[in-house]
């Protein structure tokens, strides 16, 4: 068979709907109507001869040769971008990156971004949280940040690009003096009947709160109360110091003089970090960013997630078409 020379449009259109599996959320973030989507979807199926979803009144989902096209779309789709900028004005202005906190995931990302593309000027933020961040990305006052997208409101969503970066196994920050601190790993089911920190309270991170309360119902852990707002890295040590009460982390989080930072096992809880920016944007560091992400993740593992790991199924609706499953470590 011949492959007909594809509209890059379709494959845009192809990729939004693979990312959302939900043909009203991607045709607002394209900002097209839902029924002229469908009509770009069938006629990519057409001429490539092939359907690429499995519609039902309930879902939507990729079939074997819509998970196979997807990665080809997408490159497709970077390269089309990259011939763009290549023949626009140079890019004068600054892109400003939130990294959320400094040193973990998202600083890699940006650093290995920065190599790739040190013709752009790519200026890190520290916003600390994605709920506020994505705000500000709408408003035109950030241009990316990272985190848990499934957790904003559906209406800034609708209005956002994804791209994940990794699947981030989940951590406990204890105490040094803490009865479990002692030991390597700690499952959920140690913590049950604790009282674990994650946010509660602080409005710029709403999305890791509604997680943290996911992940904690299931086990009998309570949510600590509502905490005085801490910036910085002394006043975060000084306030958790004095409530006493475990953190909820991710396995990088760097631990502080104190207390140290114990893997969650059994199951692997994960917190999805995707890399979020404004639809439509465009900007030669978005490009440089997605390159970084995957590079990093194909090196290390990042989209690779544990067999029997925990992760709620709206989290997973962003992240399943790049997903593959291995047996955890530890586990």
């Amino acid at each position: 068979m011949t492959v007909p020379d594809t509209d890059p449009r379709l494959l845009r259109s192809f990729v939004a709907v693979a990312e959302d599996l939900h043909f009203t959320r991607a045709a607002a973030r394209l900002y097209v109507a839902q029924q002229a989507l469908s009509r770009d979807i069938r006629r990519l199926e057409r001429e490539l001869g092939c359907p690429l979803f499995v519609r039902t009144t309930r879902q939507v989902a990729l079939t074997p040769d819509g998970e196979r096209l997807l990665p080809y779309a997408r490159r497709v789709l970077d390269a089309h971008a990259a011939l763009t900028t290549a023949f626009a004005e140079p890019v004068t202005r600054p892109l400003l990156v939130d990294l959320n906190t400094d040193g973990m995931t998202a600083a890699r990302v940006l650093a290995r971004a920065r190599e790739l593309a040190p013709e752009c000027e790519l200026m890190a933020r520290f916003e600390s949280g994605l709920t506020w961040a994505a705000g500000e990305v709408l408003a035109g006052r950030l241009d990316v940040s990272f985190g848990r997208a499934a957790g904003l409101d559906p209406a800034v969503l609708s209005r956002l690009s994804v791209h994940p970066v990794r699947y981030e196994p989940m951590a406990v920050m204890l105490r040094d003096d803490h009865l479990l601190a002692g030991r390597e790993v700690v499952t959920p089911a140690d913590l049950s009947g604790e009282t674990v920190y994650a946010g509660a309270g602080n409005t710029r991170t709403l999305e890791w709160t509604d997680l943290a309360e996911r992940l904690f119902g299931d086990w009998g852990i309570a949510l600590a109360p509502p905490a005085p707002l801490a910036v910085g890295v002394a006043e975060f040590q000084r306030v958790m110091s004095k409530t006493g009460h475990p953190v909820l982390a991710v396995v990088d989080f760097p631990p502080l003089p104190g207390t140290v930072v114990r893997p969650l096992v059994r199951p692997v809880p994960l917190s999805p970090l995707l890399m979020v920016w404004r639809s439509g944007a465009h900007h030669p560091g978005l490009v440089a960013l997605r390159a970084a992400a995957d590079e990093l993740a194909a090196r290390e593992g990042w989209m690779v997630q544990p067999t029997g790991s925990w992760l709620p199924d709206t989290d997973a609706s962003l992240m399943r078409h790049r997903c593959r499953t291995t047996p955890a470590a530890g586990a």
